[in-house]
């Protein structure tokens, strides 16, 4: 394995935490309220992190992510990467890829999904789609929602078309997040009759997700250690409190399992290598440790990590809903332990 990102992805990680630093302020972000920053997401694909992804693949989506996670800047980027540039880029015919990722590289499309497949979205013959989402991130943002139906194929869904109805619904995190009901709305096949694109698109969705709690954490523990070393108590800087110092390694700890299950997910998927597991250990440490550390985060800023208005606690929301989102740790280290048992038993048949 080889986690060291090439000269492109490095490149590209360093472009996107200037402009995030730049624009993602608490200012601005407050000014957002539930809503996405256009001005922020112009400048993200203007400047080509959107494109860039087709190149730098999953581990540098990763690297990017974890910038947006940082600074919980409120743009589409993660869903528009992992349920539109990557599944097309993988899995679309090239007429599809020829006219879907020049417009989602630009963001004059926005793409989402209705992930994981739940079983409540099913397909007719003719590709006539009916069921409901009830919670898809930045729907409302959305020209395109990547829906699997309940034989997980997949359907590239137009949000404007007609049976297409979607509602705002509002989140721990403020995702611009929709509920998505279809009534015979028209689906576009992407991938194969096989499940095979479902599973690629849900794994590397599952990192790309878990990278971008990385970045949560990561912020989280950032405001939290200066917090800690300007804060006196008793004539010396909180820092220095055994207790504290105690609370913080064990937070870095977490975020350090995250990052690398996730970058070690994504090596894999980028070099072709079964990831399925990889990306269910990555989703788990995201959705487990990611809360803990967005809960030491808010507690080692004392008082003021109760204002609700405070930066500190806009990553409190964003870690727990990211937690909620991969599908909270019991329900993935079940899925995980069944996918181990089902390969060990495959091994010994």
């Amino acid at each position: 394995m080889d986690f060291h990102p090439t000269e492109e992805q490095a490149a590209a990680a360093g472009l996107a935490a200037r402009i995030f630093a730049d624009l993602a302020t608490h200012e601005r972000l407050a000014a957002a309220g539930t809503g996405s920053d256009a001005e922020l997401w112009k400048a993200l694909t203007t400047a080509g992190l959107t494109a860039a992804v087709e190149e730098v693949g999953l581990l540098g989506l990763v690297l990017l992510l974890e910038e947006q996670g940082r600074t919980t800047a409120q743009v589409p980027y993660a869903a528009t990467c992992a349920y539109g540039i990557l599944p097309v880029a993988a899995h679309g015919s090239p007429e599809q890829r020829a006219r879907l990722l020049p417009a989602l590289g630009t963001g004059e499309a926005v793409a989402t999904g209705a992930f994981p497949a739940r079983g409540r979205i099913t397909a007719s013959s003719d590709g006539r789609l009916t069921g409901t989402a009830p919670a898809v991130p930045w729907l409302r943002d959305a020209t395109h929602v990547l829906v699997p139906d309940a034989d997980q194929a997949l359907w590239l869904v137009r949000t404007g078309a007609p049976g297409v109805e979607t509602a705002p619904v509002e989140t721990t995190a403020p995702w611009s997040a929709g509920r998505l009901t279809l009534t015979g709305a028209e689906g576009e096949r992407i991938g194969s009759t096989s499940a095979s694109a479902y599973e690629d698109t849900l794994a590397a969705a599952r990192t790309a997700f878990a990278g971008l709690q990385a970045g949560v954490c990561a912020g989280s523990l950032a405001r939290a250690v200066e917090h800690t070393s300007t804060r006196e108590q008793f004539g010396r800087p909180l820092s220095t409190n055994q207790g504290v110092m105690l609370r913080a390694a064990d937070a870095y700890m977490d975020t350090e399992a995250i990052r690398v299950t996730a970058y070690e997910a994504a090596w894999r998927i980028d070099q072709g290598l079964p990831a399925r597991e990889h990306a269910l250990t990555a989703a788990w440490w995201a959705s487990e440790a990611g809360k803990r550390v967005v809960h030491a985060g808010q507690h080692l800023h004392g008082g003021m990590g109760a204002d609700l208005d405070h930066p500190v606690h806009r990553h409190f929301l964003w870690g727990r809903q990211l937690d909620a989102y991969l599908g909270c740790g019991s329900e993935l280290l079940a899925e995980l332990g069944a996918s181990i048992a089902s390969t060990a038993e495959g091994e010994h048949a």
